[in-house]
Parts: C-alpha cells; structure tokens; sequence
C-alpha cells in the first residue's frame, strides 16, 4: 500500500496550489521541499548568512537562493517553503490575450483562465500601491511615460503585500517596524503591514509580503497535508502500480523513501526538468519520457539597466520592489513586445550579490563591470540612492535546451542549459534601448552592463520551459492538465509547462493554471 495518495515535490507557485486543493478535497498528501522553512529572525542579511543553495553540496548550503551560471546565461531560484515566493518582487499579474494566441494547448484559452487568475488574486490578497505611497521610483515612471507620450501605457501593477492605507512617508522614522500593523490573516498567520523597507526579495521583515507559506500552504497544512523542509528528491520510480519517491534529507544526510498512487512535480523550470533528466537517463526509472523532455526553454526576456541621476532623488532601497510598469506588450515597438518595470533592491543587495555571484568567473566579471562602470559614472553620488534599476521582461524565444552531460570522461553528469541569444537579441536589445531612452527623457545617466555590451549575457529569475505542454508525447512532456505523457498519475505543475514566453512576470500565471489543473484533477 502506497503512504500517501498524492507526493507533492516543491512548494512553490503550483505546488502550493496543488497542496492546498488536495488537502481541502481530503487528500492524503505529502510536499517535499528541498529548502527549509524560514523564519523572520534568520533572514540573510550578513555576508556570512546562508545565502547560497548549492546543488552540488545541498547538506552543507542549503540557503536562500539557488543561482545557476550556465555559459550564456545565470538562471536565480528560490529555495524554501514557499519557493519563488521567498525571492520574488511581489508582482502577480494576469498574461495578456496575444500570450495565449499560441503555443498553447487548444483546451487552454485566455478567457478560459480569467476565474483561475480572479482565484490566485484573491488567495494572495492582491493591492495596489496606495496613491498616496508611492515610491520615488513609480513617479520617476509615471513622469518618463509622460516624457516619451506614453502616459496611457503605465499600469499599477497588483502585488501580494499587505498595505496600511494610514502609512505614508512624512510618518515619524516611517520605516521603523514599530509602524507595521499587526493582524491575523485569512488564514490564522500573523502578519504586518508594509512600511517601505525596500528587502521584499530577502524577506520581509514585518511579513507584509503575502507569501505562499501564509496563505496557500497554511490553508493546506491546517487541512492535513504534511510538508517535510529540507527533502530534496532524487529519484522518482514507478512501483507496483504507484511511484516511489526517493528522498535525500538535507539535515541529516539520510535517504529515505515515500510511495504514492500519484506524484506532482512542482519544482520549477529547471529543477523539475532536471529531476526528470536525471529519471529518465540516469537512472533508467522514466525511460519512456518525450524526447522533447529539456526543450523550449526561455528566459522570459528579463534584463535590468541601471541608470544614474545627480539632481533627483531615486531610493532604490526604498518600497516595494516593484509597483509600475510601463506596457510596450502591444508591439507598437517594431514588433517587439515588452513590458518596462521600477526596479528596487534592498540596502543589504551587496553582500548577497558578493556570495551568489563570487563563486563562478563570469558571475565574478559581472560584479567587477557594474561595479567600475557604477564609480566612473557617479561623480561622488552614492549609487544606493541615485540608482534607478530600470527592469522588464520581454517576449524572447523559446529555444533553450536543457540536458545532462558530462564534462569529462566518467565525471558526473551535470545539467546544462544550450541558450543562444540570436533570435532573442532583438526584443532584449530593443527594451534595453528603452530603459536609455526613459532614463534620457528624464534626466538620468544609463549604464548598460558589460556583461550584455560586451558578453550578450543574461540573467533571469524567471525561467519558463523544459518540460512543456502539447498534444502528445511527439511535441510535449505533458498535456494541457500536466500529466505526463506515458506516466498515468504523474504531473508537472509550474512554469517548466508554460509553452513560451509571457513577457511579464509569470508566477500568477503558474498559479492560475496550477488552480485550473487541479480542478480538472479532482473534479
């Protein structure tokens, strides 16, 4: 007999989802995630904090962040109960309708996700900047618009932070804790209101960001399912009917092993293909996975520009990370589609860049560049306080492919991601035009890094692609529900199904279509 009914591997934007509905539905059900569960005291911030999550060496760091630095391109991971939710900028927004006009299943329509999205906004108590806090960052948007004639593209962008309509920025040290509000939310987790501390992606301070730990995988450990921190898994394994699920524990060392009539794998874009390489031409365990298993892949077109300004006030450290967005998505740009954020980072960004990037030689020519290019430009201004980290992401292609090599002659076998920047090198290039054109318009100085100028190198922390949906096995490695072609009762739930890029940030999309696939599952 099988432990559980349903193993759940990955606690973010779709394993949350599928936890929850499970355990609501009475499901017997168990999530492995392979980080640990994260209290507010032991968020990194020092430089000797557990930043790094090192796949190679998982029982030594398993920290915040999982950062890949693959020869073309740096892919950033969360790592964690909760999953991307830890790191993300809060942004949840809807795809638009031309994101859903191809690529996809027929079954999967934009009108058919409306309730799906209405459904993931409302778990997540969605808000807008309250008018009467916005950032320095969000008027420099809103007066950059108005700059170039765009007034009409700026869009409040919904995020999942809890905001206190009474706070505001004349307040008293308005950014001292004792100005959060305390409460209880809609699901019993206590909770604080925003105050503008600008370390959203490093964890909130006084838990105002809307995490999945506080709504959806609370919802689901209060129903029952069980959620075991620090389980990587290594091997999935049909087994007398069921699957079993073999688990390497981070605090101890130890392998041990669940069964279960069905498993869902919800570790992310890379993780989940991953898993699945290894299952399939590794261990020998899924060897009737598609061949299209590691194809697809893409970047989602995230690129940041920092830019300079002397005479104005920027304070990137200061807010959400992100609340504005400038929309290009509708082409009107030569046929490039992208969409222009405020990027922010908080005060302690330093020390987690130092320990993510260091470890590698491109990521340690990164640091070098933007930090020469930063000294040259600033004429004695503190880039803390007059950077504006121009971001976006744009509608590149979906031509990565992810697969398992060794690197010599019985070494091990080790994932790699094959990205050529060609075909996306025109939308990138033309958002990042953008960003100088913005900064231009309003007086700013920017500097586009030299890992792009010089490199053509990207970073995102927003993979999409791997393991992507289709009619069959011939041209996908799931259906339009997730379910694994060849593999009754195995699915995959997160971005590595989204069959191409969306151009905006994608995690209400995983959720919405984790919410609808799970309603199909067990309806």
């Amino acid at each position: 007999m099988p432990n559980f009914d349903t193993i759940v591997i990955g606690s973010g934007f779709g394993g949350s989802v599928a936890a929850c509905r499970l355990a609501e539905a009475g499901v017997k059900t168990l999530v492995l995630e392979r980080g640990k569960r994260w209290q507010i005291s032991e968020f990194p911030r020092a430089p000797s904090d557990e930043w790094l999550f090192e796949p190679n060496d998982p029982n030594k760091h398993h920290g915040w962040i999982d950062l890949r630095i693959f020869p073309q391109i740096a892919v950033a991971q969360g790592a964690g109960v909760g999953g991307g939710s830890l790191i993300y900028a809060n942004v949840s927004v809807p795809a638009q309708k031309f994101a859903f006009d191809s690529g996809w299943p027929p079954e999967i329509s934009f009108d058919a996700m409306q309730s799906h999205y209405a459904t993931v906004g409302k778990m997540l108590d969605v808000q807008e900047l309250p008018q009467n806090q916005l950032t320095a960052r969000a008027k420099l948007m809103r007066d950059a618009a108005n700059a170039i004639g765009g007034s009409a593209r700026i869009r409040a962008l919904p995020l999942a932070v809890t905001f206190d309509e009474q706070w505001n920025y004349e307040l008293p040290d308005p950014h001292n804790p004792s100005q959060s509000k305390k409460f209880k939310n809609a699901f019993g987790r206590e909770q604080g209101t925003c105050i503008h501390c600008g370390d959203c992606d490093l964890g909130c301070s006084v838990g105002a960001r809307n995490t999945l730990d506080l709504n959806y995988l609370a919802r689901a450990e209060d129903k029952g399912a069980e959620l075991r921190p620090l389980s990587l898994v290594r091997v999935i394994a049909p087994q007398d009917g069921s699957y079993r699920v073999d688990i390497q524990q981070l605090d101890t060392g130890a392998m041990t092993s669940e069964t279960a009539k069905r498993v869902i794998v919800a570790c992310g874009s890379l993780s989940s293909t991953e898993l699945l390489l290894r299952c399939r031409d590794e261990h020998k365990t899924l060897s009737k996975l598609s061949p299209r298993l590691g194809f697809g892949w893409c970047s989602n077109g995230d690129f940041l520009t920092p830019a300079l300004y002397f005479d104005r006030a920027v304070s990137p450290t200061r807010g959400p990370t992100i609340t504005t967005a400038i929309d290009f998505l509708d082409g009107s740009d030569n046929s490039h589609r992208y969409f222009v954020e405020d990027g922010g980072f908080p005060e302690v960004i330093g020390n987690a860049l130092r320990a993510t990037l260091s470890r590698h030689p491109i990521g340690q020519q990164i640091i070098q560049g933007t930090s020469a290019a930063l000294k040259t430009l600033s004429r004695g201004v503190d880039p803390m306080k007059a950077v504006m980290p121009w971001f976006g992401q744009a509608v590149d292609s979906t031509d990565g492919v992810m697969r398992l090599k060794r690197h010599f002659f019985g070494g091990e076998l080790e994932l790699t991601l094959d990205w050529d920047v060609t075909r996306s090198r025109p939308v990138v290039q033309a958002m990042i035009d953008r960003h100088v054109a913005l900064s231009k318009a309003t007086g700013g100085h920017a500097l586009v890094p030299s890992y792009w100028s010089l490199l053509q190198y990207l970073i995102t922390p927003h993979p999409l692609g791997g393991c992507n949906m289709g009619k069959s096995a011939a041209d996908g490695v799931v259906d339009h529900t997730g379910a694994v072609f060849g593999y009754p009762g195995l699915y995959v739930l997160d971005g590595s199904t989204i069959p191409r890029a969306l151009g905006l940030n994608p995690t209400r999309t995983i959720a919405a279509l984790a919410e609808r696939n799970m309603q199909i599952m067990l309806h």
